[in-house]
Formats: structure tokens, C-alpha cells, sequence
């Protein structure tokens, strides 16, 4: 299967690349993900993508945010729903547009009961604005120290404190070398933590890493979960496989099944020269989890309870 799919990723990659009469570039450009077959894994009922961005130039960018993509569209993102067979997703305010997040509602709205959102937001956000929000769908607030912008690390206590009344989590971007000091701020937080992107791990080195032993440490005391997304970003052998990644996401994966999350990171905002094909990367992805109960677990059960679908 690995070498009919390398071809496939090859022959896909070739021709995003070559030229934009070809087709590969076409669909590249309608939906933010190379390749058009569907993926060999076929997800189970239910499943949710726990992280996606939707992108809209109606809504103004925020002052000095650095991460810029074209319009990313609830219609094109429909497209890849359909082609990986997945109804249900959750709709992440990107860094793009600070704590405004109107963008993020729209989608809302137009995606309906098969969706929620995680918000990004200060510490001057009323009690009010955060019931409108949670009327909108909103069910986390992320915090991105990856990238300058609205959230800063002082403000972490006080909104975990705030939303947790609400039954939201926090949710947290942030290179991974950068986990040993803030793991006393994460271990005090009184609302689940989902950390995104596999913890952001680094490599090479990556289970030898200060960053993956504090990232266990979370997991273990039991109220912090892992996004298995964007393993392209850490990663040093790249695709199709990212073997260098594989042994940190099941190693996670081994420990705690039950806190586990897939996020297609759609539409792969860091990878400006050349987009993911989302239907291998889904392959590998349930290719880590191996055991089918799990892979229900992952892709249904754990993100149906903590997005608040059931």
C-alpha cells in the first residue's frame, strides 16, 4: 500500500509543481490539498476534524500578525469533508485574524450542528461576549505563543479560570522547546488542555526530548490531550510518512487512546510552497493508531465529548 501511495504523493506533488494548466494545480488551488483520490482508511462514523481554519478576506486582518493565506472557504473546505468523509468539524480562529472572531462564527453558522469552534481571545473579553460565543458554537479558547499576537502567557490563568465555568478547554500552539517552562502554568490550568500539532516535538531527537518527556508528564496527570495534526511541521524526513514523527505520535497514542484527537490542520496555513495531500495524510495518521477500537475512540468518541457533540 506504502508504495502505491508514494507514487500516488509523487505524481500529485509533480504536478502542483509543474505548471498551473496543469490539473493537479487546479484542485490544489480549489481546495488546499494536493491529490484527488479518496484515502485508503475509511473513517468510522461520526468522526470530527478537531482543527481546521477557514480563511475569508470579508473579515480584516489583525495589526501585526505575520501568517497571511488566501481565502480558505467553508465551500472548499466542504470539498475535502467530502473527499475524506468526514461530516463533523472544528472551525480554529487562526492567528490571522487576532481575537476577532467573526470569521470563525460565519463558518459556524454555515457549517451548522456538525460544527464547533475554538476562539481566540484577551483578557478584556466580558462574561457576555463569552455567552454569545458559546451561543455561536465556541467550546475552547486557543492560545498561540507560536506566533506574535493577542494571547500572552499572563493571560493563561485568568481565561482558564473564566471558561472553565463554562465546560470549555484551552488550547495550545507553541513550539515544543518551549514546553519545560511553561509546564508548571499548563500542570496548574483547572480546564483540559489540548496541546496541538503532536506537541510540537521537535527533530531530530524527537522521544529524547526535554519537549516530549514534559509533554508526557501533561498527559499523564490525566487532563491533557494531543491533537495528532501537522506532522509536517516538525518534521525532518517529511512526506509521505514523516517516519521521524510516527514513533512520538504513538507513543502518545499508546498512552493515553483515550485523549486523543485528528485534526487535518486543512488548510495547512505553514506550507506555502507545496499543500499536503489530506487523503495520505489521513492514511498514515490511522496508520499510527492501529487498533480499530482505538481509531473509534480518536476520531469519534473523545472529540464527540470534549466539543460538546453529545
Amino acid at each position: 500500500m506504502w508504495n502505491k501511495r508514494r507514487r500516488q504523493f509523487l505524481h500529485h506533488a509533480g504536478a502542483v509543481v509543474a505548471a498551473c494548466a496543469l490539473p493537479g494545480m487546479a484542485v490544489a488551488e480549489e481546495t488546499w490539498s494536493s491529490g484527488t483520490e479518496l484515502p485508503s482508511f475509511k473513517l468510522p462514523e461520526g468522526a470530527i476534524d478537531c482543527h481546521m481554519h477557514i480563511y475569508d478576506d470579508r473579515f480584516p486582518v489583525a495589526p501585526g500578525t505575520t501568517l497571511h493565506p488566501p481565502n480558505a472557504t467553508v465551500d472548499q473546505y466542504s470539498l475535502v469533508q467530502k473527499r475524506l468523509g468526514v461530516r463533523r468539524n472544528v472551525v480554529v480562529t487562526p492567528s490571522t485574524y487576532g481575537t476577532d472572531n467573526r470569521c470563525t462564527l460565519d463558518a459556524l453558522k454555515r457549517f451548522g450542528a456538525n460544527a464547533r469552534g475554538v476562539a481566540v481571545v484577551d483578557s478584556s473579553v466580558t462574561d457576555d461576549e463569552l455567552r454569545n460565543l458559546n451561543d455561536g458554537g465556541i467550546r475552547a479558547i486557543r492560545f498561540n505563543l507560536s506566533y506574535p499576537g493577542a494571547t500572552t502567557l499572563d493571560m493563561l490563568a485568568p481565561l482558564a479560570a473564566r471558561i472553565s465555568a463554562l465546560g470549555w478547554h484551552m488550547e495550545l500552539v507553541v513550539q515544543g522547546a518551549r514546553l519545560p517552562e511553561l509546564e508548571s502554568h499548563l500542570a496548574a490550568l483547572p480546564c483540559p488542555l489540548v496541546i496541538d500539532h503532536i506537541a510540537h516535538v521537535p527533530q531530530p531527537g524527537g522521544l529524547s526530548s526535554d519537549a516530549f518527556r514534559t509533554a508526557t508528564r501533561l498527559v499523564d496527570r490525566g487532563s491533557t490531550w494531543i491533537t495528532l495534526s501537522g506532522p509536517y511541521v516538525d518534521s525532518k524526513t517529511g512526506a509521505p510518512a514523516y517516519e521521524d514523527v510516527a514513533p512520538v505520535a504513538k507513543a502518545f497514542i499508546g498512552m493515553a487512546p483515550e485523549r486523543m484527537l485528528w485534526g487535518s490542520d486543512w488548510p495547512h496555513p505553514t506550507e506555502k510552497s507545496h499543500k499536503p495531500d489530506d487523503a495520505i495524510l489521513l492514511d498514515v495518521i490511522a496508520s499510527w493508531i492501529g487498533r480499530q477500537d482505538w481509531q473509534q475512540m480518536i476520531f469519534v468518541t473523545n472529540p464527540s465529548k470534549l466539543y460538546s457533540f453529545v
